[in-house]
């Protein structure tokens, strides 16, 4: 059983905070949740957060001073312990920090510190970066939440109806994704009307990627109105994923990602990772919100 921590805003609207990731398991809005269950049938995960890196790294390892070190799909914050710095009725701040597990996979002093905040109808996050070492920092984060597709009672996903609608037009193409779930030159179209994904289960047999999205909002809209909104503060890239037998849709906002197919170079050098300067902290942040 996972050690998590209960969250409760004015209004009634709560979460629950797992220790391990400082993944947030639910997000109850009145009576009904509005984070996927984590079925393991489907997806056996809530809404993980993904650090060091995003995605697959080429060969299952990243290069750091002329030395492999084995590195997992996404990284391996979300599968770490967090401690708690701080704790209130509606808040709590969660930290990750180096140490001989870490440092086997990542040989970097780093701190990773998630706030958790529910509200009226929304449940917010701030995550901080910290560089407390005397070398660069390159790190990657990302967020993958998913949610109950559909999200309304009496509903089906096949029914349609369902949309994910962009804060502005997107390009309606993306790259594919190869052997190992690296990225390949190649595009694949996407069809968005505007600044609309209408959703069919059958899009996705792969994660739909928006490389240096112009949008910070997503919104995943239902027929009857109601709408989840997720907005987001420092992550240019975007992707919408689910398999397409699963009752679930995940938003997702990266600041990196996996790595091009045939990538050979070091960490420093891998696309879109972030560089932080000794002693630098870096700031993101999430904002989820029901709406009707």
């Amino acid at each position: 059983m996972r050690e998590t921590i209960d969250l409760t805003a004015r209004d009634g609207t709560t979460a629950r905070i797992a220790l391990d990731g400082a993944e947030p398991v639910s997000w109850q809005v009145g009576d009904r949740e509005y984070l996927w269950s984590g079925d393991p049938a489907h997806w056996n995960r809530h809404a993980p957060w993904l650090f060091p890196v995003v995605g697959a790294s080429a060969g299952g390892h990243v290069r750091v001073a002329g030395r492999d070190y084995p590195m997992a799909q996404h990284g391996f914050a979300r599968d770490l312990p967090f401690t708690v710095v701080s704790r209130h009725a509606d808040a709590v701040t969660l930290r990750l920090e180096d140490g001989p597990e870490t440092r086997a996979h990542y040989p970097f002093a780093f701190r990773l510190d998630i706030t958790a905040q529910v509200r009226e109808r929304g449940l917010d996050f701030e995550v901080v970066v910290g560089n407390p070492g005397p070398d660069a920092l390159p790190y990657a984060l990302g967020f993958h939440p998913a949610f109950p597709w559909p999200f309304a009672e009496g509903q089906r996903a096949k029914d349609g109806g369902y949309a994910v609608v962009f804060e502005h037009p997107e390009r309606p193409a993306a790259p594919e994704v190869g052997e190992g779930g690296l990225l390949l030159r190649a595009e694949r179209p996407v069809p968005l009307v505007g600044d609309t994904l209408p959703l069919d289960p059958a899009l996705f047999t792969e994660a739909l990627v928006f490389r240096e999205a112009r949008s910070r909002v997503m919104r995943f809209t239902g027929p009857g109105g109601r709408a989840i909104r997720m907005a987001m503060e420092d992550f240019p890239h975007l992707a919408v994923w689910t398999k397409p037998t699963a009752p679930f849709l995940s938003l997702e906002c990266w600041t990196g990602h996996a790595d091009w197919a045939g990538f050979t170079g070091p960490l420093s050098e891998r696309d879109s990772q972030r560089s932080l300067a000794a002693g630098a902290e870096a700031r993101h942040a999430v904002r989820l919100t029901l709406e009707d």
